[in-house]
């Protein structure tokens, strides 16, 4: 499960409206038939239009500054493994959000007229996807640019032969553009992975779009915050406040489990990750002593993020060199700072 929750960022400052996001979620829909659109929900309705949804997101920003998000954006992708382990894959990941936004309000350190935040509170609208594409920021464009570079060299240089302006073999580089496609580290059914191109493999993911103010549009409502709970004295009264982000991690896989009866890898799990982060020697202890089967699967696992493996369990930090160190980082591929979980 990879999970993020980052604000609502246009420039300098905030758009005064949610259309440009709106927007690019319904990128998907382009050139489908009705019947196999997906649309906008929450946790009552179906079938809600966009325009709908910008207008019930931008009519409830009251007293927020421009330096403020008027809305934050979670976006959640199960792993693989997770998909495959729905049989709906639309359906499915519909009723999950309903569940996962329980987990969402229960997070808050906020009370509301004595209260703790409750479903009613909050005003949210979320999306299925079932494609994503490569980004020029994603491992394998980048190690194939050097190569996309001077495919483009060549393609330019035939070019200026046809027009006359240099000399050259046109045949001679259309060969070597061939080797090169060939050549690229990263390939996809026998194409070179460029930026934009469809990703193989199950892809289905959730968008979320929350209005930063409750659904009375009185109290704000920050996932943002960098308080996890506190109080602070407001006007002569003890105003709770934050959000605890690794609550609602853990228990968004806890409601993915116990809702698809999914059973989840030791190295799949929140908790493992945050482990691998303070403490690898643990982590790779913990990860030795698994279960037989277990074990191989976890490993499977992580063979195909790339990332390299110890040849045993190392006694002491040290031991794992500096350079291999950095690279299991990158394997991992998460962030706990900017509260990024995922497989």
């Amino acid at each position: 499960m990879y999970i993020t929750i980052t604000p609502q960022k246009l420039g300098e400052n905030y758009s005064k409206s949610s259309a440009g996001f709106v927007d690019y979620l319904g990128k998907e829909n382009q050139g489908l038939e009705l019947e196999k659109m997906e649309h906008f929900f929450n946790q009552s309705e179906d079938d809600i239009s966009a325009e709908e949804v910008i207008r019930e997101i931008d009519g409830n920003t009251a007293k927020l500054e421009k330096t403020e998000p008027r809305f934050y954006s979670i976006t959640v992708s199960p792993s693989k493994y997770e998909l495959n382990r729905l049989q709906d894959k639309s359906q499915d990941l519909k009723t999950y959000t309903r569940e996962l936004m329980k987990d969402y309000v229960s997070s808050f350190n906020r009370e509301i007229n004595g209260r703790p935040v409750e479903l009613g509170d909050i005003k949210y609208y979320a999306k299925i996807e079932h494609q994503r594409s490569f980004k020029g920021n994603d491992k394998q464009v980048r190690e194939n640019q050097p190569f996309a570079t001077k495919i483009l060299e060549l393609k330019n240089e035939i070019r200026k032969i046809e027009r006359g302006e240099i000399e050259g073999n046109i045949k001679t580089r259309e060969k070597q553009i061939l080797k090169l496609e060939k050549e690229a580290p990263h390939q996809q059914n026998g194409q070179r992975i460029v930026q934009g191109m469809a990703k193989d493999g199950p892809q289905s993911h959730i968008h979320i779009i929350v209005s930063r103010k409750d659904a009375s549009n009185r109290y704000s409502l920050s996932p943002g915050s960098k308080y996890k709970s506190s109080e602070v004295a407001l006007n002569g009264k003890t105003i709770k406040r934050g959000f605890d982000r690794d609550r609602f991690f853990k228990n968004a896989e806890k409601t993915f489990d116990r809702t698809f009866g999914y059973q989840r890898n030791f190295i799949e799990s929140y908790q493992s990750r945050k482990e691998f982060i303070r403490n690898p020697k643990l982590y790779f202890s913990a990860l030795i002593k698994l279960p037989t089967n277990e074990k191989a699967i976890a490993f499977k696992i992580l063979r195909e993020t790339g990332m390299p493996i110890p040849p045993g369990i190392p006694t002491n930090k040290a031991q794992l060199a500096i350079k291999v160190f950095n690279r299991l980082r990158k394997g991992v591929d998460i962030a706990i700072k900017s509260s990024a979980i995922g497989i």
